[in-house]
């Protein structure tokens, strides 16, 4: 028996909206035209005329090249301050909310070898 949760049906209107994003092969779409967008533009950055604060600025294409070295510095340096800042596993070890014992009668135990 299905959740009634999983209608659609009786989603929020945005929701109903949106369910297109979930089928199978559409991530692939979004991501394929996505990147057909970022060429467009970056193609449009040699059309367009700039008059920049900066002589920089003028070249064709600073910006989608500053954006993505500024995006990967931010995503190197957000792992190096993983290494400095991450806890071990068992870091609270008794006082760790999970590490309770949780009475057999309030758990939904599901078997999947019968």
């Amino acid at each position: 028996m299905s959740d009634p949760k999983d209608n659609p049906d009786t989603y929020p209107a945005l929701g109903r909206m949106l369910t297109w994003v979930d089928k199978p092969g559409n991530g692939n779409r979004i991501f394929r035209a996505l990147i057909v967008v970022c060429a467009l533009l970056f193609v449009a950055d040699f059309v367009i005329e700039r008059h920049g604060e900066f002589e920089i600025e003028d070249l064709p294409g600073f910006f989608a090249v500053y954006g993505f070295v500024s995006f990967t510095v931010l995503i190197l340096a957000a792992k190096a301050l993983r290494g400095l800042i991450k806890r071990p596993e068992d870091y609270y070890g008794d006082k760790a909310i999970d590490r309770e014992d949780y009475p057999k009668a309030g758990l939904d135990e599901v078997r999947y070898d019968d």
